[in-house]
């Protein structure tokens, strides 16, 4: 299953080539991210870190009024970690492709932490089939 957030385009979003600047695509990444973790009913409520981005820029976007839809899924779900993918898209157009790793994290200790058993639950919902058979295959090898 994947989380759709719909992403509202701002005039200022634009750089001096008439495009949406590549800076400010992790801004979207990032509205996509927050809407999908801090809702009030699945908070990650101890809280996280970003470790890692990476981002493909695949087509230029240009500014107008319709949003553009970013698809989020989990690809990944280690024991202190895990991975998001993301699509900014526009029905079958991908602008960008992306991921981000993600550390669950004691702020008040100022150290990583595991994720916990309702953190996991909440994120198996949003893993790919495909993803989910190699990452069981990764822990099988693995113990």
């Amino acid at each position: 299953m994947r989380h759709t957030y719909r992403c509202p385009l701002r005039w200022a979003d634009m750089d001096a080539y008439g495009h949406v600047n590549n800076v400010v695509f992790l801004r979207y990444l990032e509205e996509a991210r927050i809407d999908f973790l801090f809702r009030p009913d699945k908070e990650f409520q101890q809280g996280s870190v970003v470790a890692r981005h990476e981002i493909d820029y695949k087509r230029q976007l240009v500014h107008r009024h319709a949003p553009v839809d970013i698809e989020l899924w989990v690809t990944e779900i280690r024991a202190a970690s895990f991975t998001l993918s993301y699509e900014v898209k526009d029905g079958d157009q991908v602008y960008v492709r992306a991921s981000t790793v993600i550390v669950p994290f004691d702020f008040e200790a100022q150290r990583p932490r595991r994720i916990t058993a309702e953190e996991r639950e909440f994120l198996q919902e949003y893993t790919d089939d495909a993803d989910e058979a190699d990452a069981a295959e990764e822990e099988a090898v693995a113990a």
